[in-house]
């Protein structure tokens, strides 16, 4: 036995590794980044950044398919990009176990939306687990794949950024990792080739299998009623538990591991074992609405908040009905102002000449997801719109069918070029549309920790690989001549002439600005 310092990133990549898996595919999105660039260092894994989380899924498929224990990684909104294979990998089943890493964020700390995935579990028909600190990411990691490989699915595991990111004491039993062979792909056409005859018949068994689960829920060890007070009871699941016990340390708690299917024979027991039952969950109220429908009436979102983050204050307010007048206490109030620190773009960042440029020709630029986002705050001012990974471009393409603006810009950072703008510029040049396209070339994937792409010319391990270039795309799509152009961000004066001429011209244009992340450079004369 060993006790060990672990993040629940790191915790998940320690589980991973002790249960065998061979092959681990992500792409990087805070909160999830690190499981990928731990389990890099664990002997006998291969690893990968994937262009796109669509394209790591099915990476993780195919080693799945090929009889590997798998593991596949991204934030909550990536899970909206790999949503296509998701659904139809529920068909399919797997062969060696498959995990998916859909790490959530309450309260969009660092994402454009606070989106719950529990929907998804339950919209895909695919266990979710939902680990409380950074022990159970490691024991849940672990059990996922058991679970995955004996109920025949892909399982679902939804850590959020508190999970992620806070370290906490993990106990390792000492066990050696696994060192399973890979199995192998056995030909199966009706399991593995979704056309619509092996489709149906496929769905049928995803229900049965549903129906299996939901029934072994309820004898599962991560399911576990904790009896105190026969007067107060909470039904809750990660993050979530710590707060309620924190809040309420003699209240009986039914805590959740597996959030979907949810084990219905056992939340009836708990509710008939305590007199007054709440759910206590982030965002959506997902296990209330599963609860209610088992025709069991016990509320949660009635006292509680659907946006943000819960903490134990805001459950102590929330259910302070419950507490004796004795036992409330005045909280200590700090009569301290912080002032606001917005986040803005470097001193020195490469970015800031182009947008200084765009804002000068008071352009219609929509932006794209990444550090240049932060164009949109002052003094720059010069973002209008903001959507998804990619959407710069397509947004701009819209803009441009009306007719009512000027020639848009879209303006998009490397990594998210290589992650989904290629498409929309060649979408773009096929529908002979004339707008803008800038991308912003900072030689790393920066807002998520400096991560190498595809642009970058170099892999996860550092190994050197290929790099896109950028003026052969240009000519494949049709763009040539000074419709296309690669400038140094540091020169203020090619960026300005560059953007002008562009700007007047009646045709797709694509220019790329390059220069080296300011802290990305420091880092790299560091280890030099």
């Amino acid at each position: 036995m060993q006790k060990i310092l672990f993040s629940g990133n790191e915790a998940i990549a320690y589980g991973a590794y002790k249960v065998g898996v061979k092959v681990g595919a992500g792409y990087p999105g805070t909160p999830s980044t690190q499981i990928l660039e731990n389990l890099k260092d664990y002997e006998g894994v291969y690893t990968e950044w994937s262009v796109n989380e669509k394209v790591a899924l099915e990476v993780g498929i195919g080693a799945s398919y090929a009889g590997s224990r798998t593991i596949v990684t991204m934030k909550h909104v990536g899970l909206n990009v790999a949503a296509d294979p998701l659904f139809t990998l529920s068909y399919t089943g797997v062969n060696g176990g498959l995990v998916i890493v859909t790490a959530d964020d309450p309260d969009a700390h660092s994402s454009q939306n606070e989106q719950d995935n529990r929907n998804f579990a339950k919209a895909a028909k695919i266990p979710m687990l939902e680990p409380s600190d950074s022990q159970e990411a490691m024991e849940f990691t672990e059990l996922a794949f058991e679970l995955s490989e004996k109920y025949d699915t892909p399982i679902l595991l939804r850590p959020t950024t508190r999970i992620c990111h806070s370290k906490s004491v993990v106990i390792d039993n000492g066990r050696k990792p696994k060192d399973l062979e890979i199995k192998g792909f056995k030909k199966n056409p009706e399991k593995y080739v979704m056309i619509p005859a092996f489709a149906r018949k496929r769905h049928i068994e995803v229900e049965k299998r549903l129906a299996i689960i939901k029934e072994d829920s309820n004898n599962l060890s991560i399911n576990i009623i904790e009896l105190n007070s026969k007067k107060i009871g909470f039904i809750t699941s990660g993050i979530s538990y710590q707060y309620v016990k924190d809040a309420f340390p003699e209240a009986s708690i039914l805590k959740l591991g597996m959030v979907y299917p949810l084990p219905e024979k056992k939340i009836k027991e708990f509710v008939s074992l305590v007199e007054n039952v709440f759910i206590v969950e982030e965002l959506d109220p997902f296990i209330e609405t599963e609860i209610k429908a088992m025709g069991i009436n016990i509320e949660g979102k009635k006292y509680l908040p659907v946006t943000g983050e819960l903490n134990i204050d805001i459950i102590k307010r929330a259910f302070s009905f419950l507490i004796e007048k004795e036992e409330k206490k005045e909280s200590i109030k700090i009569d301290i102002k912080i002032p606001p620190r917005p986040p803005a773009l470097c001193p020195g960042c490469p970015h800031r000449n182009v947008f200084n440029t765009l804002k000068k020709f008071g352009a219609i630029v929509s932006g794209d997801i990444g550090c240049y986002t932060l164009g949109v705050m002052p003094p720059f001012n010069s973002l209008d719109t903001c959507l998804d990974m990619g959407a710069s471009i397509t947004i701009a393409h819209g803009m441009a069918i009306t007719g009512k603006h000027n020639k848009p810009v879209a303006v998009i950072g490397d990594s998210t070029f290589a992650h989904s703008g290629i498409t929309g510029l060649l979408n773009a040049a096929y529908n002979r549309q004339n707008i803008l396209v800038i991308v912003l070339d900072n030689g790393t994937t920066a807002m998520t920790g400096m991560q190498p792409n595809p642009l970058s010319g170099e892999r996860i391990t550092g190994e050197t690989t290929v790099q896109l270039d950028y003026k052969k795309l240009a000519e494949s799509v049709g763009i040539t001549g000074d419709d296309f152009a690669i400038v140094d961000a540091y020169k203020p004066d090619e960026i300005e002439k560059n953007i002008e001429s562009m700007l007047k011209s009646k045709n797709l244009s694509f220019l790329v600005v390059k220069g080296l992340c300011v802290i990305f450079g420091a880092k790299k004369k560091k280890k030099k």
